[in-house]
């Protein structure tokens, strides 16, 4: 199985230890991992702000750098960045204009998939004999829930890591707040939304939240640091590296 490496922004800049952890994942299951060098963002922020112009832009960049080999599948450990490219990019390009860059998009996008789901359904993984002590709860980012229908793969996932006591906790499907240029456009709302995940977690008793995207867990864990609050934010990719550190 080979594989090309999707790291979205958020990983590449302010948590690269995730990427990182997906690749001792995946080399421990027997997957070949590459790194297409020329990869940049993905253009969801400009497509969230209605810029389709500029997101078309980015979006070929990205074709043009992942079409380079034949890989089998493209990873990412992102349901945000996977829908964009999955499920928008097809979008974006539906103009009787632009039909061969739609049928592209539409070829890649059938090959890119969010981490958990990689593991679940594609490799066939539930348990990759990972170990971590704690309790914890899970956060299911928007995209992952709504567009890509990744709920229970995570959960299996954690469900067999040795040592972690997975927790139920209230109101999980609501939004973190975060949605991009959503919390930077009106940061009151988004606030008021990570406190209502915030109050929801302090009442479940876990001690780590972990979630599949890297955005959600940057907006909450700003927010905790905020509020005084000491609970771990992990990336699944982290629960599960069997390099990681405790």
């Amino acid at each position: 199985m080979r594989v090309a490496l999707f790291i979205p922004c958020y990983v590449d800049l302010i948590n690269p230890e995730v990427g990182v952890s997906v690749v001792r994942v995946l080399r421990k299951l027997g997957v070949e991992v590459s790194y297409p060098r020329g990869q940049t963002c993905c253009g969801q922020p400009a497509f969230n702000s209605g810029f389709f112009d500029e997101a078309r832009g980015v979006a070929r960049h990205f074709l043009e750098v992942f079409e380079k080999e034949d890989w089998d599948y493209i990873v990412c450990p992102s349901g945000s960045c996977t829908t964009m490219v999955s499920h928008y990019y097809p979008f974006i390009f539906d103009d009787q204009q632009l039909l061969e860059e739609r049928e592209r998009a539409e070829n890649l996008g059938h090959r890119v998939r969010e981490f958990s789901d990689f593991l679940v359904n594609v490799l066939g993984v539930k348990d990759v004999g990972a170990s971590h002590a704690g309790r914890a709860v899970f956060h299911t980012g928007c995209h992952q829930r709504r567009e890509l229908g990744v709920l229970n793969e995570p959960r299996e996932l954690l469900g067999n890591v040795s040592g972690l006591d997975l927790l139920d906790w209230e109101n999980e499907e609501l939004c973190c707040g975060f949605g991009g240029t959503f919390s930077v456009k009106m940061p009151d709302v988004s606030v008021a939304m990570a406190d209502e995940k915030i109050a929801a977690l302090e009442r479940s008793g876990a001690d780590t939240i972990v979630s599949c995207d890297s955005s959600c867990l940057m907006h909450l864990g700003g927010r905790l640091k905020k509020t005084g609050h000491d609970t771990r934010i992990m990336h699944l990719a982290q629960i599960l590296d069997p390099g990681k550190a405790e």
